[in-house]
């Protein structure tokens, strides 16, 4: 009597196991995420740690998080140093577009939106990209649902002031190169013929000089640029 009722607990003990595997909820599917950084200059690139590095941990940290989700880091890197988000032609941006193209990529990652682009413009064909294959995206730092009215409004205006900041500091080197140029300042480049480039100043150049003299006389002995450039084949 007593083994029977052992026996009858022991199978009651592995039915509620079976009952608990049967009856448990399903495991979600997984995301696989993908971690997108950039940094505009290369200033500090070289450091063992630098602002990729501190964007790429806080966006790993974010998709361990959101493990019970279902989310899986994917372990290639997109990493772009040293270039603008007001362009899309960025290497490591072309091989997600590509990897999303694929059908490879669930969830794009970044640690704020401006690291993925601070174009309207380009911000409304990356999403449409991402509609077309299924593809959501995650910033870190700025939560707002984009499955809203409201959400959308908000990524907007962030977006917006993105891209306004970008072009006044566009603005900003443009007026300063400009100003450098009217104090005579030489602000890089190839010099041109006869001159050298010292401390960001022209100096005259005397052997090229005479050559670029020579030029001058024979074509206003010739009068044609393109006789001058025949008798010189």
């Amino acid at each position: 009597m007593v083994t029977s009722m052992a026996n009858l607990a022991s199978a009651t003990k592995s039915s509620r196991r079976d009952t608990n595997r049967t009856s448990g909820k399903p495991s979600k599917p997984k995301l696989r995420c993908a971690v997108y950084t950039r940094k505009s200059s290369d200033e500090g690139l070289e450091q063992s740690f630098n602002s990729l590095h501190a964007q790429r941990d806080a966006c790993e940290a974010y998709v361990a998080s959101q493990k019970h989700e279902g989310w899986v880091l994917l372990s290639g890197a997109y990493d772009d140093g040293g270039l603008s988000g007001g362009s899309m032609e960025r290497p490591a941006l072309l091989r997600l577009l590509d990897d999303i193209r694929s059908g490879l990529i669930d969830i794009v990652v970044v640690y704020k939106v401006d690291r993925l682009t601070r174009s309207l413009a380009d911000f409304a064909k990356l999403t449409e990209l991402f509609d077309q294959h299924g593809t959501s995206f995650v910033s870190v730092t700025q939560h707002f649902n984009t499955s809203t009215s409201m959400g959308r409004l908000t990524l907007n205006v962030l977006l917006s002031f993105a891209q306004f900041e970008r072009e006044v500091a566009g603005e900003r080197i443009r007026d300063k190169i400009a100003l450098s140029k009217r104090r005579g300042m030489w602000m890089g480049g190839l010099p041109p013929l006869g001159y050298d480039s010292v401390d960001k100043k022209l100096i005259v150049n005397e052997r090229e000089a005479e050559t670029v003299r020579y030029i001058y006389e024979q074509y206003l002995n010739i009068g044609s640029i393109a006789e001058l450039k025949q008798t010189r084949a």
